[in-house]
């Protein structure tokens, strides 16, 4: 395996075709992808603009809250507000409308579950939508599978994705992928803003990628003794490890046809569920032969060198052993990334270089810490997978 950096060959955003239902406007904004059936807003220009719409013929004040930006809105004589932000990336991103002081969803978009809650997401036509794109082919099955957690006393779920023909072919095991959220997400991340199936479905069909499960869970688990102290202000400890290891991966080789030799499992994750995954991976190397880290690592001070004897007991500090374990060991992240991440991610690709370790390490061009990043990875990541 080369140390290498991935490019995706792009055309311009001016070039791309826009695939909505709905018709053009006079000034060349369009339905976004991610409306309610019927709705024209929100609409997106060319630019990456957004433009939004609310009736609130009560409210004095109205904002559309995007980017980390609030711009006005105007209102006219029906109580009708409408405003435009100014050019966003190309990608997928969270908003709201801010009315008189309250954050609440666009009562026009698809709700999902991102930065905490349950909001409003806006799509910005990217060069390279093709390859999340929903495209008349072969399509695997995204399933619901509740289960109880003994650890956590709760009822949790993930979302399973089989390939296609996996209903049909009965005779064939497969291999899985683990593949985890961020912070203030949950399992329905990759499903929903991510589009992993379609992301496999269309790999699949271009022979790029093995057919393969992917499991998608929710990486808040803890136990009923650490959610009491969070009352008091505590943090609790996470028990996602445990839950994952002796709970998630017994419960879908139990239930799903699937591969158990390490090497036929690969795990991964996007910031918080990078580092998360990071640790159940090193920690369990008799479970995962392929690891994936997208927009994150591990927690730890960029400016500081990584003292291999002692994190994360001392597993990066024979290299040479480690390397030999290891079929993918992947990292990723945006050139836009904004600080922490690219001292973070930039000291342990040092830590890797100066032990010896080889990775693959893949760039998405202008895109920051958000989903379309993370498709990207996905894309490259899932075409190195149980190839051995």
């Amino acid at each position: 395996m080369k140390n290498s950096i991935f490019t995706l060959a792009f055309i311009t955003l001016f070039a791309s075709a826009y695939s909505f239902a709905q018709t053009k406007s006079g000034d060349g904004y369009l339905p976004s992808v991610t409306n309610q059936p019927g709705k024209e807003f929100p609409s997106v220009n060319f630019e990456g603009k957004v433009r939004a719409q609310i009736l609130a013929p009560s409210a004095t004040d109205v904002r559309l809250d995007i980017g980390g930006v609030k711009y006005k809105m105007v209102k006219d004589k029906d109580g009708l507000w409408t405003g435009e932000s100014g050019p966003q990336d190309e990608g997928f991103h969270y908003y709201q409308l801010n009315v008189d002081g309250a954050s609440v969803p666009d009562p026009g978009t698809k709700y999902y579950y991102g930065a905490g809650r349950w909001g409003s997401g806006i799509e910005i036509p990217a060069s390279d939508k093709e390859i999340y794109t929903l495209k008349n082919l072969p399509h695997g099955l995204v399933s619901e599978k509740i289960y109880f957690s003994e650890i956590t006393q709760a009822w949790r779920r993930c979302f399973v994705y089989t390939p296609p023909k996996y209903l049909t072919e009965t005779n064939k095991s497969y291999p899985v992928l683990y593949l985890q959220h961020g912070s203030f997400e949950d399992e329905t991340g990759w499903a929903t803003q991510g589009h992993a199936n379609l992301i496999l479905d269309n790999l699949l069909a271009d022979n790029k990628a093995e057919p393969m499960i992917i499991v998608m869970d929710n990486g808040y688990a803890y136990r009923p003794e650490e959610l009491e102290k969070s009352k008091s202000g505590g943090r609790p400890a996470s028990a996602f490890e445990d839950v994952m290891m002796t709970e998630i991966i017994p419960m879908i080789d139990a239930e799903f046809r699937t591969k158990t030799d390490r090497t036929q499992r690969a795990i991964a994750g996007l910031s918080m569920g990078a580092n998360q995954t990071m640790r159940i991976c090193m920690n369990n190397l008799d479970a995962f032969a392929s690891y994936g880290g997208f927009s994150g690592t591990s927690n730890y001070p960029s400016s500081d060198e990584i003292d291999t004897a002692r994190f994360l007991d001392g597993v990066f500090d024979d290299g040479a052993s480690l390397g030999k374990k290891m079929d993918v060991f992947f990292l990723s992240m945006g050139t836009k990334e904004p600080d922490p991440f690219p001292g973070s991610i930039g000291a342990f690709k040092n830590m890797l270089n100066k032990q010896g370790i080889e990775y693959e390490f893949y760039e998405s061009p202008n895109t920051a810490h958000e989903w379309l990043t993370w498709r990207r990875s996905l894309y490259q990541y899932a075409q190195l997978l149980f190839k051995k």
